[in-house]
């Protein structure tokens, strides 16, 4: 195999025709790109979970994020296959990183995923590859956090031995429309003549290209405030909301008369968890502040919105008192616990926030949810998944709270769920029940 450092020099058609990729971790950023990879490239998956990766060469996607049918095309047409071992990766001279970048409990960055990842790089590493990181992190994470332990492990010398890009991940977890192959990608390089080959590696995939950025720096920031404006814009109708269910006003109303202004954003007031825009914004507050600034308004927007899940909690307790329902020891129901519709992820949910802060008044609490993985729920949160199905939850509860916007629920008389239709109460966190269904909603 003639490696990239032979392949600089010539053209990108060329190179192309050399490269072989490794992507390290296949979770729901990995696993679509890696599959998208495969359809051109000799493409190798790679991650720590055994039983993940069994699954996964088995043909079987737990995320849902690749179809079954396209990842069984990948194995059996493209020679795609997953490993837990470095050997089958070590051959590769393009390795992409898309690892999660969470944060810890006092919402500090962590980056052990991508210091764990950078190890596994250096280990296999040739003198002439390039890896590129997808992974969302702030500006500068890339360059003086990942690649001093790729050259540590390696011995090879950054931007002389090997090469490195960063292209952020823009996966939105069970959106079926704007798939890994349709999104337009950020791509950056360490050098003018790497950025042009890995702008020239993502294109060839990517049915609406790319946009090279001049620098890996712009490239990180790019991504961070992509989340970070989505949760000050989504913190801005949260405020909203509580002003105008202060103030007995519907905030849906109001949002949809303003938005008859034909310059005016349409947003919604909601939850905002997942793995992206709740966390991502952490990142720039925690760098910005290394620098001596102190971002206000993404602090104010990160701390509303975190609050959101027990705001929502004591608004149906509220309607329930109302209603001269006993909130102590209540039947209350909770339709949809992942963080979002249509999709199994159930990382960062709010719900569980709307759901601990009811427990404090009763523990008969059922969660149902046709997408959530009763195992995996468990493990993280503790919470019990109700195993009936939907009509065998017809009449039994004091409260319904209809909290993930799931296609099942959607065309539900949600009433029915209730124990008492005239003193019973229906909230509606997502805004998407008919009015008539409902006692109140943010």
């Amino acid at each position: 195999m003639v490696k990239l450092e032979k392949c600089v020099k010539m053209n990108t058609g060329v190179f192309m025709n050399e490269i072989k990729i490794a992507v390290i971790g296949l979770g729901y950023v990995g696993l679509p790109l890696a599959r998208l990879f495969s359809t051109k490239y000799e493409t190798v998956g790679f991650d720590l979970n055994q039983s993940r990766v069994d699954a996964l060469n088995a043909g079987h996607d737990a995320t849902l994020e690749v179809a079954d049918e396209l990842l069984q095309d990948a194995i059996r047409n493209h020679g795609f296959k997953c490993t837990t071992q470095l050997d089958d990766i070590r051959d590769s001279n393009f390795y992409v990183v898309a690892v999660p970048t969470p944060v810890d409990e006092n919402n500090r960055p962590d980056l052990k995923p991508l210091w764990g990842a950078s190890e596994t790089v250096g280990k296999v590493i040739s003198k002439g590859d390039i890896v590129v990181y997808e992974s969302t992190v702030y500006p500068g994470v890339t360059e003086e956090e990942c690649l001093p332990v790729v050259e540590r492990v390696s011995g090879l010398k950054f931007n002389v031995d090997f090469f490195a890009g960063y292209s952020p991940e823009r996966i939105n977890p069970g959106d079926k429309l704007h798939t890994v192959e349709k999104i337009k990608k950020v791509t950056s390089g360490s050098t003018p003549e790497i950025a042009d080959i890995v702008d020239g590696v993502y294109n060839s995939v990517l049915i609406n290209g790319t946009h090279k950025a001049p620098s890996i720096k712009v490239a990180e920031a790019s991504k961070i405030i992509e989340n970070s404006q989505r949760d000050v814009n989504i913190a801005f109708m949260n405020e909203l909301a509580k002003i105008f269910n202060a103030m007995g006003i519907d905030t849906h109303d109001v949002i949809e008369a303003a938005a008859s202004k034909w310059n005016f954003i349409k947003l919604s007031p909601g939850l905002v968890g997942g793995h992206c825009i709740s966390v991502d914004p952490y990142y720039l507050i925690q760098k910005a502040q290394v620098y001596g600034v102190l971002p206000r308004v993404m602090f104010s927007a990160r701390r509303l919105n975190d609050g959101m899940g027990e705001y929502v909690a004591h608004q149906i307790i509220k309607l329930m008192n109302k209603k001269g329902v006993l909130v102590k020891d209540a039947k209350i129901l909770l339709l949809g616990i992942t963080f979002k519709e249509n999709c199994p992820d159930i990382r960062n949910t709010k719900i569980v926030d709307i759901y601990h802060t009811l427990e404090e008044y009763t523990h008969n609490i059922t969660v149902f949810d046709p997408w959530a993985d009763a195992t995996h729920v468990m493990h993280e949160y503790g919470i019990e998944i109700s195993d009936k199905s939907y009509d065998q939850l017809i009449g039994q509860y004091d409260a319904v709270i209809l909290g993930v916007a799931h296609n099942e629920f959607k065309d539900k008389d949600v009433r029915k769920l209730l124990k008492n239709n005239v003193t019973g109460v229906v909230y509606d966190v997502k805004g998407i029940l008919e009015r008539s269904l409902i006692d109140g909603r943010l």
